[in-house]
């Protein structure tokens, strides 16, 4: 059995265990004998031409997405320029084991659900530096731009051998642009439904040692009623709510020599946006996002990679215009993270050893909590390999919380292929989720006795893979020890039980990418029975793209089952599918012309009960990119 270990925090700092820990893994490693590197070792029923990209989130180490036991899939930059007036929890939701739910449209507040799981569960790093809400406790999905994005990697199933609190339901990591060898400018100019524009310019560039990209952006919309009549605590107001937001973002890497490199980031976004909580006023926020890197790796012998990494994340919702005083103010977190990774290649695969430090702060205007900041030190140790027929993957953590003192984790994970086809996948895994500061002592509706979730989890998988063709079936199995409730006064329960399957088809056949996805959960409080709100039980999606040449046509089906909006399950929120089309065409070798329609069946649903979603939306979008 994995251990799954908490007890009272010990004033003995980390820093010499962790300094003694590495110099005896490098004494260690660094004396083995040369040999062949299992981790290195290809897999055999892969082609050159169908190797599926580098990954570095389910592990903190490169590898392969096809040498992952865990599921794994990555959004690429080509596949956010087609999603043109979505958010970035309604990018997610479309792909596999994700639901989502919404107070409106653009810059309402959204929740993403890994696998049936709470938002909660989910850890979003931006850069590998952790970005969300420490009061609310769950990922700040509202004010991060599409357009600053390259890359979106998601990986299911525990990780908090590897990333400690949040990481229970899956890790979702974002890739600011970067620059690349030569001079690429590119532009983009959007309009669309609800009076919406964006203007969108930046340049990657680099030469020899160096890369940059610069980006810049800029979004406008009238929006529609974020409520509807059904809301609920007199929220309703008929007029239109809007969002405005200008974001810019910079990336930069230097090669010091051919072993060393540097690399910083910078991520900002400022919007304000439109909401309701009552009739007559026009109730608005502002939202600001920064998120900080900086980071140097580089080896050190042969067999030795050790990276510093340092960022600071900052997550501002400040309301100036509201029907109730109370809520004025603004809540802020401020996350300051220290990491030091460094791995081993050995006979048995790559070793990681991490050691870490995140800072926590939070303030809300008006508002003293009694704690307003912790500090967690974590060390981390890693095993991922393969050879042959075999891979595996091994992670142990402990985190030392100031709150709520040590809590050890980790995760064991095999893969064995039975043909060159055919992997049968087997993980387990343990978690845990400190509570967020709302949770402990929000004025009226916290519980200062809420103590941390504690997660045992179970996945058995099977993936066939031949001739362009992919299919995975995965069962997994999820029981929280002390689940939070949600509402005023949340308290500990026994357990919860997320319990589900979920099979997945991907292929590219010609001119043709096609993918398709079915997925069935039970997430349940175990004490009373009722299933946690905001869920379906059942989902489906599927998407199609062919390319002939100069057009290119796409579509995507998104089915969700019925929900509940509350606990004890007397609140329904109806089924409801939707279907989205579009189609580019290449004018110019540097010009294309994209067209989107979003719900092209005009279905009326909600994902959070009286609250709108958007209803049949067109966009079109100018993109200059020169080759």
């Amino acid at each position: 059995m994995l251990f799954h270990h908490h007890r009272a925090a010990i004033a003995r700092p980390l820093p010499s265990l962790l300094l003694c820990a590495s110099l005896a893994c490098l004494a260690s490693f660094t004396s083995l004998a040369p040999r062949t590197m299992f981790a290195q070792t290809p897999r055999r029923d892969i082609a050159p031409e169908q190797l599926a990209p580098v990954v570095v989130t389910a592990s903190r180490q490169p590898t392969r997405v096809e040498d992952q036991v865990a599921h794994v899939t990555v959004i690429e930059r080509a596949e956010i320029e087609r999603a043109s007036g979505r958010t970035l929890a309604e990018l997610l939701a479309q792909q596999p084991g994700i639901q989502f739910a919404a107070n409106g449209g653009l810059g309402g507040t959204s929740s993403v659900f890994i696998r049936g799981m709470e938002s909660r569960h989910t850890l979003l790093l931006v850069d590998g530096m952790r970005y969300g809400s420490a009061t609310v406790g769950a990922p700040s999905l509202d004010n991060l731009p599409l357009d600053q994005i390259e890359r979106i990697e998601i990986v299911r199933g525990p990780l908090s051998g590897l990333y400690g609190s949040e990481a229970v339901a899956g890790v979702i990591q974002i890739f600011t642009r970067r620059g690349r060898e030569g001079f690429f400018p590119h532009a983009s100019a959007t309009v669309g439904s609800r009076s919406y524009g964006q203007l969108a310019a930046g340049l990657a560039t680099g030469s020899g040692p160096w890369d940059l990209a610069v980006n810049a952006q800029h979004t406008d919309t009238n929006g529609f009623s974020a409520s509807n009549s059904r809301a609920q605590f007199g929220n309703f107001n008929p007029d239109h709510d809007g969002f405005r937001q200008s974001s810019g973002s910079v990336n930069g890497g230097y090669r010091l020599n051919a072993n060393w490199r540097a690399r910083a980031s910078v991520l900002g976004s400022a919007g304000t946006t439109r909401f309701d909580n009552g009739p007559g006023a026009d109730t608005r926020a502002h939202l600001s996002t920064e998120v900080m890197t900086l980071g140097i790796d580089g080896r050190l012998t042969e067999r030795w990679r050790t990276a510093l990494r340092v960022g600071r994340s900052e997550d501002e919702f400040d309301t100036v215009v509201s029907v109730s005083p109370a809520s004025l103010g603004a809540f802020r977190t401020t996350q300051r993270q220290l990491s030091w990774e460094n791995t081993f290649t050995t006979p048995i695969g790559s070793l990681l050893l991490l050691a870490e430090t995140l800072d926590q702060d939070v303030s809300k205007a008006g508002t003293q909590f009694p704690v307003q900041s912790r500090q967690i030190d974590s060390a981390s140790l890693g095993l991922t390999g393969g050879y042959r027929a075999h891979v595996w993957q091994a992670n142990a953590r402990r985190d030392r919380n100031s709150q709520f003192g040590t809590t050890d984790t980790g995760s064991l994970g095999y893969g064995y292929d039975l043909t060159r086809t055919l992997r049968l996948g087997a993980s387990a895994g343990t978690s845990f989720v400190a509570p967020s500061f709302n949770q402990l002592y929000f004025p009226a509706f916290g519980n200062p006795n809420l103590q941390p979730e504690e997660g045992r989890h179970n996945e058995f998988s099977v993936r066939y893979a031949e001739a362009g063709h992919e299919v995975r079936a995965a069962r997994f199995q999820n029981r929280i020890r002390g689940f939070i409730t949600s509402g005023a006064q949340p308290v500990n329960v026994p357990t919860s039980s997320i319990d589900g399957w979920t099979v997945t088809y991907a292929a590219r056949i010609s001119a043709w990418t096609l993918g398709a996805t079915l997925e069935t959960v039970e997430p349940r409080n175990d004490l009373t029975g009722r299933l946690l709100p905001r869920r379906a039980r059942d989902t489906a999606k599927a998407n199609a793209d062919v390319d002939l040449g100069d057009w290119r046509f796409g579509a995507s089906l998104l089915a969700v089952g019925r929900r509940f909006e509350n606990t004890t399950n007397t609140i329904a929120l109806a089924g409801f599918y939707t279907l989205d089309l579009r189609a580019d065409r290449v004018l110019t070798r540097d010009w294309t012309l994209g067209l989107r329609v979003n719900n092209l069946n005009d279905k009326i649903y909600e994902t959070a009960f009286g609250f709108n979603q958007p209803r049949r939306e067109a966009y079109l979008t100018l993109r200059y990119a020169p080759k």
